[in-house]
């Protein structure tokens, strides 16, 4: 049997962390099983489907290397099927046309509610077999005895009373299919075999497997995930800070933070917290995943970026932070490789967007900060940076060691330490006090604007 997972969300909004957490789980078994993954966009909510939503969760997917064998797949282009399938349930009695009116229903639920009763249709039209004119909902006979019962991956066995699940609407007024319909014409026309989702979709199971089941369907397995939680015990949400996984790349996350992060928020490997995607797909265990909800740690996130940041390949994170020049409206064509300048910002950076703020002056004329003109520009280091500036004029060759040395000579001439004519340096050619060692600093700058940088703060 070829495993078939799918990541199944609807594009209401933004792709969420939680989401992005059960793609990366549906992805990593696929994968893991050499089976497919498959990614479906739910959009049968009309009013609330957007296409600005459908390329938001399509750019979080490629963002995050999340690839998927076949899709994106739209229900909205699936309504003929629905439409099918609804009518042959009708055909072998398996559902039925309800002409209850809103009114009845919504008398019938107060009734409920005041008898302390669970809110529940009543099966009015259940028996009814004559037609009308009049509107009309398709209903699913759902079984009046027995039970569902499925073993969930990560929860173990569960059971469900038939007799507590009411007679579901599976195409409304106007045609238009339901949630609950449509997941299991899709589950069933794609062959999955594996569902992983959220624990919200619980309740919607054992109706799902039902009509599966009257349909003939074998039902797929289910994996329940529990959800997200804040640091305060509550349902992650933007007060918790960002939950779209694209303004986590804006806050200038790498892609491989993210996806590290978000499999520990419920699955482990031991005590190993830093995982390749190569050991991830070897690794993942679905009945590894933890029953209890995970609580989301920002200052661990920022720790693993930095660790990213610091260990991955230049070329990639150089890649990543072109992107957060250009949104920055940094010009990167007239300046160092970012390669390079990764290289010697990797250890000052917690974050890309960070790096790329840090590395201005490399790229667009400096900016002085007051204070640090104010303290290391003073008259007493003229002599040293005129010093400097005759020499690093005079170099046949550019590089790291050349540019120390002159620095090393002019200390040494002038009786001072090293630092002490490195930070009026800093400062004259960056405008601050913080940059990566001075000698790399002057070489990403180049011969051509150090000196211009030095001359012109000179004058100052």
């Amino acid at each position: 049997m070829t495993v078939v997972t799918r990541f199944a969300p609807s594009p209401t909004g933004y792709l969420h962390v939680g989401g992005a957490r059960t793609a990366l789980y549906c992805w990593l078994y696929a994968r893991k099983m050499q089976g497919k993954f498959i990614l479906r966009i739910e959009d049968t909510d009309l009013e609330r489907s957007t296409q600005e939503s459908v390329r938001a969760i399509l750019d979080a997917m490629q963002w995050l290397g999340l690839d998927y064998n076949e899709g994106p797949f739209y229900q909205t282009k699936r309504f003929e099927r629905y439409h099918a399938v609804a009518e042959q349930l009708l055909q072998e009695g398996n559902a039925y046309r309800c002409y209850c009116s809103k009114e009845r229903l919504e008398q019938l639920r107060t009734a409920q509610m005041d008898n302390k009763q669970k809110p529940r249709y009543d099966g009015h039209c259940r028996d009814r077999h004559d037609t009308s004119p009049e509107p009309y909902v398709i209903r699913f006979r759902n079984p009046t005895e027995g039970v569902v019962e499925f073993d969930d991956l990560i929860r173990g066995k569960l059971i469900f009373s038939n007799a507590e699940l009411d007679d579901l609407i599976i195409a409304r007024s106007d045609g238009t299919p339901t949630y609950n319909f449509t997941v299991v014409v899709d589950d069933w026309d794609m062959h999955i075999t594996h569902v992983i989702r959220g624990d919200d979709h619980i309740n919607n199971t054992p109706r799902q497997i039902n009509i599966l089941r009257a349909l003939g369907a074998v039902p797929p397995e289910y994996a329940h995930v529990s959800m997200i939680l804040g640091a305060d015990g509550k349902r992650l949400s933007k007060r918790h800070g960002a939950v779209s996984v694209m303004q986590y790349r804006e806050e200038g996350y790498l892609p491989e933070a993210l996806l590290n992060y978000l499999v520990r928020l419920g699955w482990s490997h031991g005590d190993q917290e830093i995982f390749s995607r190569e050991e991830l797909i070897k690794l993942f265990d679905i009945r590894g995943i933890n029953k209890a909800p995970a609580a989301f740690n920002p200052e661990k996130l920022l720790w693993l970026n930095q660790h990213y940041i610091k260990t991955s390949n230049p070329e990639h994170v150089a890649a990543e932070l072109a992107w957060h020049m250009q949104r920055l409206g940094i010009d990167v064509a007239e300046g160092p490789s970012l390669v390079e300048v990764v290289k010697a910002q990797a250890e000052r950076a917690k974050t890309l967007h960070e790096m790329a703020d840090k590395s201005r002056y490399f790229y667009s004329d400096v900016i002085y900060n007051r204070e640090a003109v104010t303290k290391h520009m003073t008259p007493d280091v003229i002599p040293a940076l005129q010093s400097i500036m005759t020499q690093l004029s005079a170099l046949t060759e550019w590089h790291k060691d050349t540019i120390h040395a002159v620095l090393n000579t002019t200390a040494e001439q002038l009786g001072l330490k090293l630092g002490k004519i490195a930070q009026p340096l800093r400062v004259a050619v960056t405008g601050d006090t913080v940059s990566p060692p001075i000698d790399i600093t002057l070489v990403l700058l180049g011969r051509e604007r150090t000196l211009e940088r030095l001359n012109n703060a000179l004058s100052l």
